[in-house]
């Protein structure tokens, strides 16, 4: 056997992990930075409570005018229910941010391809997003009066929002779009993209979920979701297609241990001599 005939030498493995960390490390700080300017921007946007709450009465009109449902209608069973409070409250409070970070990390670690065009596509959204919380501040139902909403979460708690004016880490006027709506509907189209099987639409089940939560809640009116479900669907589409066939983080001339694939030659027959057959320990480089 000549020298072209041997083993494949493996590469270091403590180089490829320290660049795998590395890479890691770089998304982590792009997702994090993406979530601290969207919270710089809020806050540094919630000096206009009188407008928010004019453009909240506002918007509470325009609703009753397409006849879509009274959010206050829809809040007050769940009142009677201190449970089902605590239940929307905490999902409010813990699901949100969590969700989104957790889809991410796993579509990162087995999707890749998808991982790019979702974190694309939540900046994108989140952008547009903080765009019109400058250009429309809205206060969310429960601090208009007009809609006679509950602030559960102050009530009952767990809360997430301390009085308005005294609150220094969050914008509460920044009512419209409904980020929560649209991170959640941004996720459910990820996880979809990657699912097979009719069951894949039940991701859909989170942002639906989340909808009704900051409705009962008082944080949010229904159009709020349904301008961030627009919103995204405008980011989808300008947005270029991830390249179908990702099956996950390698590429396909490589195997899940990051070894490169070697393939079973024949030895090379000599003169003379029948030509015999391939074996296990014939094995050449891939070029």
């Amino acid at each position: 056997m000549d020298t072209a005939e041997l083993p494949a030498a493996r590469p270091v493995a403590p180089a490829r992990r320290a660049a795998a960390l590395r890479r890691a490390a770089r998304e982590l700080g792009l997702v994090a930075a993406l979530f601290l300017t969207y919270k710089a921007a809020r806050v540094a946007g919630a000096d206009r409570g009188s407008t928010a709450v004019g453009n909240g009465e506002w918007i509470w009109r325009v609703e009753r005018l397409f006849h879509l449902p009274n959010e206050a209608a829809f809040q007050r069973p769940v009142l009677s229910h201190e449970l089902l409070v605590h239940l929307a409250n905490g999902y409010y409070a813990y699901v949100h941010f969590p969700a989104t970070v957790i889809c991410l990390i796993w579509l990162y670690v087995r999707h890749p391809v998808r991982y790019l065009w979702t974190r694309r596509m939540l900046a994108g959204l989140t952008a547009a997003a903080l765009a019109l919380h400058f250009l429309v501040p809205l206060a969310p139902p429960r601090l208009t009066a007009l809609t006679g909403m509950v602030d559960t979460g102050s009530r009952y708690g767990p809360a997430v929002y301390g009085p308005p004016d005294t609150d220094a880490l969050s914008n509460q006027y920044a009512a419209m779009p409904s980020l929560h709506v649209g991170w959640a509907l941004a996720v459910a189209v990820a996880l979809i993209t990657v699912t097979g099987g009719r069951l894949r639409w039940l991701w859909l089940a989170h942002p639906l979920a989340t909808l009704l939560v900051v409705v009962t809640t008082g944080n949010h009116y229904w159009l709020d979701g349904i301008v961030a479900a627009v919103l995204l669907a405008v980011v989808c589409l300008v947005l270029r297609r991830p390249r179908t066939g990702d099956q996950g983080t390698h590429p396909p001339t490589q195997r899940p241990g990051g070894w490169p694939r070697q393939r079973v030659r024949a030895p090379r027959a000599q003169p003379g001599h029948p030509p015999r057959r391939a074996d296990a320990g014939d094995v050449v480089r891939t070029p």
